[in-house]
């Protein structure tokens, strides 16, 4: 359950206007002709046929500049997120701790897949990537059972029916990098959200972040896959679903949803393929 593309292209309207696009002034080609790029044989066609397909059907593709590549790249290097705790169930300080190390570990799983012998593949900068949770978003103050200031904490303010962190303070409102109604700074800044709603089955991705069941994610804390965030991750970073089609020869990955409960070799090369196609817009 995707909402990409409409979401992708409200973020445009919505923010500060981003800077050019790099790539938008070359062509596909050109971007290509410099790359590493060694996916097993077996892959080279269904790949093809996935970037033939995001070409088609992306409006802004090239243009777009939110990205979860985008965020990585503008930080050099790391991730911020904000927690919406979207029900009224309470959170203990031991439980916070544990949403946001199960966000790391899963985040850390796509990051992997930039690494070929624990260097970056295809001029990718960063060996690892550390994310951060900066703020909660909560109706009731009472519902967050800590009293330490390890995070900035938002209450009542009501955006979708859910509570969110400050937009002055969110990279989706913010593009051009500046922060200046955020009180913590480009510091305390978010560049997504982890959106945790009671009730929820499946989930949203795009580049606000990711939206799932808080139950589901509570009781999967434990699990070394937390597939529905990993699929919905991997949204933010540009990837399509597959409703309506299977590329050639390609059964169950995550990216096709409740085929796969893990990052598998062709999601891996279709992240590795996102990014050859955006890096020249970073120099790289």
């Amino acid at each position: 359950m995707f909402l990409r593309k409409a979401l992708l292209a409200m973020a445009v309207v919505l923010a500060l206007p981003p800077a050019p696009a790099v790539a938008a002034e070359q062509s596909p080609a050109s971007i290509i002709a410099a790359d590493q790029w060694t996916p097993p044989s077996n892959l080279v066609r269904p790949l093809d046929e996935v970037w033939r397909h995001v070409e088609s059907t992306y409006p802004n593709l090239y243009g777009f500049r939110n990205y979860g590549w985008d965020q990585v790249m503008a930080n050099r290097g790391y991730i911020n997120y904000c927690v919406r705790w979207d029900s009224n169930q309470p959170v203990s300080a031991a439980l916070r701790d544990r949403i946001h190390s199960a966000l790391a570990r899963q985040f850390k799983k796509w990051m992997d897949v930039q690494l070929e012998n624990g260097q970056g593949y295809n001029n990718w900068p960063y060996r690892d990537v550390p994310v951060k949770v900066v703020g909660w978003a909560v109706r009731n103050r009472s519902t967050l059972q800590w009293t330490d200031n390890s995070v900035d904490v938002y209450v009542g303010d009501i955006r979708e029916n859910a509570p969110q962190c400050s937009e002055g303070c969110g990279r989706f409102f913010n593009q051009n990098g500046q922060y200046p109604r955020c009180p913590g700074g480009v510091a305390r800044h978010y560049d997504m959200s982890l959106w945790l709603t009671a009730g929820l089955g499946g989930g949203f991705g795009g580049d606000w972040g990711q939206r799932i069941g808080s139950e589901y994610y509570v009781n999967s804390l434990n699990n070394d896959n937390i597939h529905i965030l990993l699929h919905e991750m991997g949204h933010s970073f540009g990837l399509d679903d597959f409703y309506d089609w299977t590329p050639t020869g390609q059964c169950c990955f995550l990216m096709k949803a409740g085929s796969a409960a893990q990052i598998t070799e062709f999601d891996k090369w279709m992240f590795r393929d996102f990014w050859r196609h955006l890096k020249n817009r970073y120099g790289l």
